[in-house]
């Protein structure tokens, strides 16, 4: 007697869902972009210093389109991950200020991407310059900035809530140093682009962070 047996067809894996996509995109930026901005630093030349200047900087002279593109490459990494961010949260508190700091962020990079600042120091300062710390750059700090603290206040993961508000006083002091450094203050001036990109590196280290905690609790279907 011949014996059959059925056999179950196995159930294909779910692929990740549209959020959980998007999500990922956090993760990249800040690699991307620190890569992009540390690549052309060390063969800008033209006297730029790493450790004084600021990372806008790069977007001047013959490889400027370099760090343009990286500006907005990186800034559209962070308004797509913003999207993701919004659809993984359920509504409630800080569900939608969240997402909408974050992608003010990105949209500050593209920005300051695509209006170029005006060199350190110069006397006389042009409208894209003006337009690139006020209407973009300084924005998109603040805006990180308050991210962090609203994930502080509204996620209950009490590890990720004390995480992101010491990253927040890091991130603003850090941003603050910078700028007074950029303006000439000593004993800042000759470090200004160091603690500039130390600054970065927080805000960075903490949207990848955001993603994986994310990540880990979205659906994959």
């Amino acid at each position: 007697m011949t014996v059959l047996t059925k056999v179950a067809a196995a159930t294909p894996a779910r692929p990740p869902s549209r959020a959980s996509r998007l999500l990922a995109l956090g993760l990249l930026a800040g690699p991307l972009f620190t890569a992009g901005y540390l690549a052309l630093g060390a063969v800008h030349g033209d006297g730029y210093s790493v450790v004084r200047h600021p990372v806008s900087s790069l977007a001047l002279g013959p490889l400027g389109w370099a760090q343009v593109a990286n500006f907005v490459v990186c800034g559209l990494l962070v308004v797509l991950f913003a999207i993701g961010l919004r659809r993984s949260l359920r509504p409630g508190r800080g569900a939608a200020a969240v997402p909408a700091l974050v992608m003010t962020c990105g949209i500050g990079l593209i920005g300051a991407g695509v209006l170029r600042s005006d060199p350190v120091g110069a006397t006389v300062l042009t409208w894209h310059g003006q337009l690139h710390n006020l209407a973009f750059a300084l924005p998109g700090f603040a805006a990180l900035t308050l991210a962090m603290v609203a994930a502080a206040i509204t996620f209950a993961r009490r590890g990720f809530a004390v995480y992101s508000m010491v990253s927040a006083l890091a991130f603003a002091t850090l941003f603050g140093v910078a700028m007074l450094g950029f303006f000439g203050v000593d004993p800042w001036a000759t470090t200004a682009g160091l603690w500039q990109r130390l600054c970065l590196s927080t805000g960075f280290l903490w949207l990848a962070l955001l993603a994986i905690s994310r990540r880990r609790v979205t659906p994959t279907g």
